[in-house]
């Protein structure tokens, strides 16, 4: 079965909830409706360089690529909210839980919590290959590269859904409730399987879909260039050590990732302004702290040394600056 087919059979359930998608049947159309005028244009052109797109191709003008920056970016925004009030529905404590609970759906168990996040994980991959198949067939189509130069400026807008660090937590979410209360005993096509695996001690959350597409997240702090601890993702959607993000800021632990500089560049892609709105990977954190008990048993009691030292100094200098030394 082809992917448009598939995409189209699965999104036919979501819409019904209000799950927006890629209007891909809407945009092969428009890339069908180009191909016809390019072919008809170089066969009156004949002997001229095909390689180039025509200045006056609709496509290029604003047909195309705005409609599907659109369909991303509400995507994206649909995704980001249903995944974060998941999470904080699962995470909250005390009062909270308890209003959490009666306000969202006080039926809700562990197992439709556990469908949950796998539709959520589910929706944001299918959905991340629609796109990069739209774009693909759009470069074939133009001879170009427009459509990869498209994809650049996507993660750089922040509208690629598999760079959302939302995705991470949902996947590491439904491991740690797989792992706790539940055994998984039919896996629900799309779907294939979320895990956390460990390569030459390296580890890495990794989902496979429709048994061929399988995305990685890789775990190893690039900093440290050890397994994240107190791990939080970026804005660009890099996730390292709480510890080590706050050093590449140039902040202590007491100050926080708030406190960076808006001009401080992520330690890898070397983005600017990343480190502001940086999120804690909660259920992350719960999932290696459980996979990897004996070094977190050692990184937990380093940690614990480094914050108290930073905190001693942190109050003796505001000591000393109020009273005047």
């Amino acid at each position: 079965m082809k992917f448009c087919k598939k995409y189209e059979e699965y999104m036919q359930g979501k819409r019904e909830k209000d799950f927006p998608g890629v209007g891909l049947k809407k945009l092969k159309k428009v890339l069908k409706r180009c191909r016809r005028d390019l072919e008809s244009q170089r066969q009156r052109r004949e002997g001229e360089e095909e390689s180039k797109c025509p200045s006056s191709c609709a496509v290029c003008d604003g047909t195309f690529f705005p409609s599907l920056l659109e369909e991303m970016s509400i995507v994206v925004g649909c995704f980001n909210q249903r995944a974060q009030k998941l999470l904080e529905m699962h995470l909250a404590t005390g009062f909270l839980k308890y209003f959490a609970w009666f306000w969202g759906n006080s039926q809700q168990n562990h197992e439709t919590l556990m469908q949950e996040g796998k539709d959520l994980v589910t929706y944001a991959i299918i959905n991340s290959v629609a796109m990069r198949k739209i774009l693909k067939k759009y470069d074939k189509i133009h001879f170009s590269k427009q459509g990869q130069v498209f994809k650049s400026q996507a993660f750089k807008m922040h509208i690629e859904i598999l760079q959302s660090p939302w995705l991470s937590e949902l996947m590491a979410f439904y491991i740690n409730l797989r792992q706790t209360k539940v055994r998984d005993e039919a896996i629900m096509r799309p779907f294939g399987d979320c895990s956390l695996t460990f390569n030459d001690d390296k580890p890495r959350l990794s989902c496979e879909l429709f048994d061929s597409m399988k995305i990685e997240v890789d775990l190893t702090c690039s900093i440290c260039l050890d397994t994240v601890f107190d791990p939080v993702s970026l804005i660009c959607g890099h996730i390292f050590c709480y510890i080590c993000s706050c050093s590449a800021a140039s902040v202590t632990i007491v100050d926080g990732l708030k406190a960076a500089d808006p001009k401080a560049k992520c330690p890898l892609c070397r983005r600017e302004g990343v480190f502001e709105g940086a999120l804690h990977l909660d259920e992350l954190n719960i999932l290696l702290s459980r996979s990897c008990h004996d070094y977190w048993e050692i990184r937990l009691h380093n940690e614990r040394a480094e914050r108290l030292r930073q905190a001693k100094e942190h109050w003796q200098l505001q000591c000393q600056a109020f009273m005047g030394f």
